[in-house]
């Protein structure tokens, strides 16, 4: 308040003395396209410094799919699409009120949507003749038009409101992928059921597939002593539902990999490229050289799924009918899968070594992965899909 009125009665922004490369720091801080927008439009300087921003967040607060746009726009709607055919034409929509400041920031900018070339909106009531309304008033604008105007991102990170794989209450599923121009590598961490060991945290799911029943009596918490999987996790639905698992994982994976295109071929300065999602179910990651390899290397994708293709893979497999935490959660049924191409396995270290897979996810779960590769290994291949 002092600084507000010393500078009304002197006549000098206070803010003014700060220097660029301060408010940059507070900018990179920031981060969040939305609170960016804000600042957009607080004073021309501001403005003019936004474009130089480094690291950008890009939160989305609903999901909706193309053809729920277009149906929308006619009168009529189609709910009948499944998770993934979703999945691959996502738009989103609802960042409403905070996305207006970006209107004299970014500008209007049209969605072709007879070109079919952007898979990805961001909702948000930015004003301007030419935005794309629904029915419902919100414009719509693909992550690329947001980002247009960031001329050196070097770190971006795109959130998804929630996981596009459904499952059960009380069932963990978690996976991270790694991309270049296509799939370098992918962990899947999944539990039949999960008992935290605060009680008012407790969640606990029946197993369908009934692999949680097998406690280990010697009360070690790892499973049969010599990490063998039971022969009921073949005959009760317990492999089966881990196939399923790591299908659906991979085909989550290479849909996202295939939606970022459009961003990553426009800001060539990126290091670093993280879409994941608010259930933290799910996070695709690229560095730096896997982002410049997807540039010059053409990418082998399904123009009809709207995914990238993956190619043969080896996978390896390692189960515990009964995990024990050491924070005393217990994860019943868990089951950690490390994939990689076939092609890979000649030239980069085996993946038994744990040191990449473990490193895969945060803890607790960090923690479940390294315990898990110290049981028994068990090795599948696919073809690609």
């Amino acid at each position: 308040m002092c600084m507000v009125e010393m500078s009304s009665a002197s006549g000098m922004d206070h803010f003014d003395r700060l220097p660029d490369s301060l408010l940059l720091l507070i900018f990179n801080r920031i981060g969040d396209v939305k609170a960016l927008g804000r600042c957009g439009v607080v004073s021309r300087r501001f403005h003019s410094l936004l474009p130089q921003v480094e690291n950008v967040v890009v939160r989305v607060d609903c999901v909706i799919s193309d053809d729920d746009v277009s149906s929308s726009a006619s009168g009529s709607a189609d709910k009948s699409r499944g998770a993934f055919t979703s999945l691959c034409r996502l738009f989103f929509g609802g960042i409403v009120k905070p996305l207006q400041a970006l209107g004299q920031f970014f500008g209007p900018k049209k969605s072709n949507s007879s070109s079919g070339s952007s898979s990805l909106a961001v909702g948000g009531g930015v004003s301007g003749e030419d935005d794309d309304l629904d029915q419902n008033g919100v414009t719509h604008h693909s992550p690329t038009q947001v980002l247009k105007n960031f001329k050196e991102v070097r770190f971006l990170r795109i959130e998804l409101p929630s996981g596009e794989l459904g499952i059960e209450d009380g069932v963990l599923l978690k996976w991270r992928a790694d991309f270049g121009s296509t799939l370098d590598n992918c962990v899947i961490l999944g539990a039949s059921s999960v008992i935290y060991h605060f009680p008012a945290k407790n969640l606990h799911s029946q197993d369908n597939n009934s692999d949680e029943f097998i406690v280990n009596a010697g009360g070690n918490g790892n499973g049969d002593d010599n990490g063998s999987i039971p022969e009921s996790f073949y005959t009760n639905g317990g492999l089966k539902l881990r196939v399923v698992w790591t299908i659906s994982s991979l085909i989550a994976a290479s849909a996202r990999h295939y939606l970022l295109q459009p961003i990553i071929a426009e800001h060539k300065t990126l290091d670093s490229l993280v879409l994941t999602d608010a259930d933290g179910q799910g996070v695709l990651c690229m560095n730096k050289d896997q982002l410049e390899e997807l540039r010059v290397k053409p990418l082998s994708a399904s123009s009809a799924s709207k995914r990238t293709l993956v190619p043969a893979l080896n996978m390896r497999l390692w189960y515990a009918p009964h995990l024990e935490l050491p924070d005393g959660t217990v994860l019943k049924g868990a089951t950690l899968v490390a994939i990689r191409p076939s092609e890979q396995s000649a030239v980069k270290k085996e993946v038994s070594d744990g040191s990449w897979v473990s490193a895969a996810f945060e803890e607790p779960y960090g923690t479940a992965a390294k315990m898990l590769v110290k049981r028994r290994t068990y090795c599948l291949e696919m073809n690609s899909f």
